[in-house]
C-alpha cells in the first residue's frame, strides 16, 4: 500500500491548487465517505493518494489528460508493490473516472464514486474559495469580472472575455453538487455551497464598493 510519506514526493512540483495538501484533504474526506458508504478502504486510499500524481499544472497541455496519466502511473506504483491486477484496475478506474470535465468513463463502483465526490467537495466551502481564487491567479485570470449574457446562458465566453473565479463558480462550482453520487457527499456539499455563494455575493459587493 502506498504511504502518505511516499506520496508526498509525487507532488513536490505540483501547483498550489493540486498540491499535496489537496491530496491529503481528498484522502481524509474519502475515508469519511468510505465509512458512510461501505467502500473498500484500501482501494480508496490508493486512488486518493495517486489521483493527481501526473500532469496537473494549470494551462499545461497534459492537464486535460492528467487522470489518464495518473492512472498509468498508479499501475506502475502498485505493480511494484505486488498488487493483484484486478485491484490495480479498480484503482485505475477510480482515477480515470474522477475528472469532472470528462464524462467518458463515469464512476461505476462505490470506490470510484467516493473518490469523485471527495475530490469535488474540495472545490466547495472555504477551501473552494481559496482554490478557485488561486487557480484564477495561476492562470492569469481575475478574481472577478462581470460575466456576459452569453456566458450566463451558455457557459461560453464572448471573444476576449476573461474566465474569472466568479465565472468558474457559475460554470462549475455551483453545479458540482448535482453531479455527486453519494448521499453523504451531497449533504456536505449543500452546506459548503451556501458558504461559497455567500462569499461571492460579498466579493461582488466589495468589488463594486457597496460594502
Amino acid at each position: 500500500m502506498p504511504t502518505i510519506e511516499q506520496a508526498r514526493h509525487w507532488y513536490a512540483s505540483s501547483d498550489a491548487v493540486h498540491d499535496f495538501d489537496h491530496v491529503l484533504r481528498v484522502y481524509r474526506m474519502a475515508e469519511r465517505l468510505t465509512e458512510a458508504e461501505g467502500a473498500d478502504l484500501e482501494i480508496v486510499h490508493a486512488a486518493a493518494l495517486l489521483h493527481d500524481a501526473e500532469g496537473t499544472m494549470p494551462g499545461a497541455e497534459s492537464r486535460t489528460n492528467h487522470h489518464h496519466a495518473s492512472a498509468e502511473f498508479a499501475a506502475e506504483v502498485l505493480r511494484r508493490e505486488g498488487w493483484d491486477p484486478e485491484r490495480i484496475a479498480a484503482v485505475q478506474h477510480c482515477i480515470r473516472a474522477h475528472r469532472y470535465r470528462d464524462r467518458s468513463e463515469p464512476p461505476r463502483t462505490v470506490e470510484a464514486k467516493v473518490l469523485f465526490d471527495a475530490d469535488k467537495l474540495d472545490v466547495l466551502g472555504a477551501i473552494g474559495v481559496a482554490r478557485v481564487v488561486a487557480y484564477a491567479t495561476l492562470a492569469g485570470q481575475p478574481w472577478y469580472a462581470e460575466p456576459s449574457a452569453r456566458f450566463r446562458q451558455s457557459g461560453e465566453e464572448e471573444p476576449g472575455e476573461p474566465h474569472s473565479s466568479y465565472h468558474e463558480h457559475l460554470f462549475k462550482l455551483r453545479k458540482v453538487r448535482e453531479r455527486m453520487f453519494t448521499e453523504t457527499a451531497r449533504a456536505i456539499a449543500e452546506e459548503r455551497l451556501r458558504y461559497l455563494d455567500e462569499y461571492f455575493e460579498r466579493l461582488i459587493e466589495e468589488w463594486e464598493g457597496k460594502k
